[in-house]
C-alpha cells in the first residue's frame, strides 16, 4: 500500500511538471505491453503450455492462444473454455501463474522489445505536453520488472495494470491513467495490437491506435474501432501528430 501511494505521489509530480512548463494543453499516450512494446509470446506460450498440461487438457492452437493476450488470467481462460461447462479457469490461471513466475525464477530471457520500440518511447518522452502511460494485464511487478529491464520505466507517469481495475475492455485502466495525469478523453490516445486495447479506449472515449506486429490482424483492429493502423515503430509518432493536429 505504501509503494502505491508513494507512486501515486511521484505519478502526481510527474504530470504536474510537465503542466507546469507547457503553456498548451497535455496529451497522454497510453501503450499497451505485450504485443505492443514488448514481444512476449514465447514466454507466455511456454507459461500456457504447462498450465494446460498440469491440468491434462488438450492445448489449444497457437493462434488461440495468442488471440486471448491482452485479457486478464481469468477473463483469458475464461475465453478459452469457450462455456464448456466445468472448465477450471481458476486452476488453469493459478498455474499460468506459477509457471510464468518458475520461467523467471529459472533465468528465462525478458521479453525482447519490438524494432523501435525504445527509440518511439524516448522520442514521446522528451515531448512537451505529452505524457506516457501504460494499460497492461500483466502485474503491476510483472510490468515494471519488464520496463525497468530495458531502462524505460522511469519514463511512463502511470502504469496501470490487472491490479488496479478491471480486465479490458472494461475502460477502469484507462480512466485511471487519465485521473492520473489530469487529462481528458479527447488528449487521449491508447497504442495497442488487439481489439481489447482498442475497445477499452473507445469505451473511455479515447482514440485507439492499432499496431500489427502483435497478436492480432490489422483488419480486426480497423473493425473494432481504431482511428488508424500501423505497421511499424516508425509510423508512431508520426501517426500521433496527425490525429493531434487533425
Amino acid at each position: 500500500m505504501v509503494a502505491r501511494m508513494r507512486g501515486a505521489v511521484y505519478i502526481g509530480i510527474l504530470a504536474g511538471m510537465k503542466r507546469r512548463f507547457v503553456t498548451k494543453s497535455l496529451k497522454l499516450v497510453i501503450f499497451d505491453c505485450d504485443g505492443t512494446l514488448v514481444d512476449s509470446q514465447h514466454l507466455i506460450l511456454t507459461a500456457m503450455t504447462r498450465a494446460y498440461r498440469a491440468h491434462g487438457i488438450p492445448l489449444p492452437e497457437r493462434e488461440t492462444l495468442l488471440s486471448v493476450v491482452g485479457l486478464s488470467l481469468v477473463e483469458a481462460f475464461t475465453a478459452l473454455g469457450n462455456g464448456a461447462a466445468g472448465f477450471p479457469v481458476a486452476g488453469l490461471a493459478e498455474q499460468y501463474r506459477l509457471a510464468f513466475h518458475a520461467l523467471r525464477q529459472g533465468g528465462a530471457e525478458v521479453e525482447p522489445l519490438y524494432p523501435g520500440a525504445a527509440a518511439a518511447v524516448r522520442t514521446l518522452a522528451l515531448r512537451e505536453g505529452v505524457v506516457l502511460g501504460i494499460a497492461t494485464g500483466k502485474s503491476q511487478r510483472g510490468v515494471r520488472h519488464v520496463l525497468g529491464h530495458h531502462g524505460l520505466l522511469d519514463h511512463f507517469s502511470t502504469i496501470k495494470t490487472a491490479d488496479d481495475a478491471p480486465s479490458k475492455p472494461d475502460p477502469g485502466m484507462v480512466l485511471h491513467a487519465m485521473r492520473d495525469a489530469g487529462v481528458g478523453p479527447s488528449e487521449t490516445i491508447v497504442v495497442g495490437d488487439t481489439i481489447y486495447d482498442i475497445a477499452m479506449a473507445r469505451a473511455a472515449g479515447a482514440t485507439g491506435l492499432g499496431v500489427t506486429w502483435g497478436y492480432h490482424r490489422a483488419a480486426a483492429l480497423s473493425e473494432s474501432g481504431a482511428f488508424a493502423v500501423i505497421g511499424e515503430f516508425g509510423s508512431l509518432v508520426p501517426t500521433l501528430d496527425k490525429i493531434w493536429t487533425r
